[in-house]
């Protein structure tokens, strides 16, 4: 089973290790990589030409927020009620079942996403949670209500916001929709590996994130959100924190007439064993 709403890689630079777009494509998932025209050659070496879309402005100097509220327009263009948006640098995804991390091979967890979200009707933001947050030594909830939503998203079409800023969009976006009375849903019983930021070549790394891009992305956060973000000095650098308490008075609001049914749906996952070859 594979996603209804459209799914979008943002890269750059990223043609070699193409972690995400790998991964869909052993899950066998449908996807559009979003590129910039100087690009094109050498990512459709390694993509088909139909999975990739070439914007029409390259080097802004801003990051990937251009592209990302270009892919926004084209998934409305396209009649999208939902759009999916990822980084490029994940390279697997997985289920968390009774505390076992089962790595996925298809896309049934995105669908879960979706109608999961989809019941409710002041839902902004949903997308998985990173699976180095998710250690199988502890206990966590299904989701977590009203907090960020970072590298994949699942964006409601019909919130009033755009990407914006250079740093820190995706907590931006997030927080603009919750003061507004949104609610977000970050699963903790889908998950994806994402790659530390900084740590790999590619993306923006040279454009953001040199000469104490931690401090700027931690300062550009609290211009925006003073209310909510403070910069602290935390695991050797620095970053921002935001108290998301006060937006537990968010409260999801179910879908009026719809009725869910009283069992459980697996969507047809089952746990197999998979040899190493």
């Amino acid at each position: 089973m594979n996603p209804k709403y459209p799914v979008y890689i943002i890269s750059k630079n990223r043609w070699e290790s193409r972690l995400t777009v790998k991964a869909f494509e052993s899950m066998k998932v449908p996807y559009k990589i979003v590129i910039e025209p100087q690009e094109e050659k050498e990512y459709s070496r390694v993509i088909d030409k139909k999975n990739i879309l070439i914007l029409p402005f390259s080097n802004l100097g801003k990051g990937s927020i251009p592209a990302r509220n270009w892919v926004w327009e084209h998934s409305i263009k396209n009649n999208a009620k939902k759009h999916w948006i990822l980084d490029d640098n994940i390279r697997s995804f997985y289920r968390r079942n009774n505390n076992l991390l089962i790595k996925v091979s298809s896309g049934t967890i995105f669908r879960c996403a979706e109608d999961f979200s989809d019941r409710y009707e002041n839902v902004a933001l949903s997308g998985f949670n990173y699976f180095m947050f998710s250690p199988s030594s502890i206990d966590q909830p299904p989701y977590y209500l009203n907090t960020r939503i970072y590298s994949c998203i699942l964006i409601n079409n019909e919130i009033p916001y755009r990407w914006r800023g250079k740093y820190n969009e995706d907590t931006d976006l997030s927080l603009c929709a919750l003061k507004d009375k949104w609610c977000t849903i970050l699963f903790n019983a889908f998950l994806c590996d994402k790659i530390q930021t900084m740590t790999m070549k590619g993306g923006n790394s040279d454009e953001l994130y040199q000469d104490n891009g931690r401090l700027k992305m931690a300062e550009e956060l609290q211009k925006n959100h003073p209310d909510i973000t403070q910069i602290v000095w935390r695991w050797n650098r620095w970053q921002h924190y935001v108290n998301y308490k006060i937006f537990e008075k968010n409260k999801l609001r179910l879908k009026k007439g719809l009725i869910i049914p009283n069992k459980i749906n697996n969507y047809g996952m089952v746990l197999k064993n998979i040899s190493k070859k």
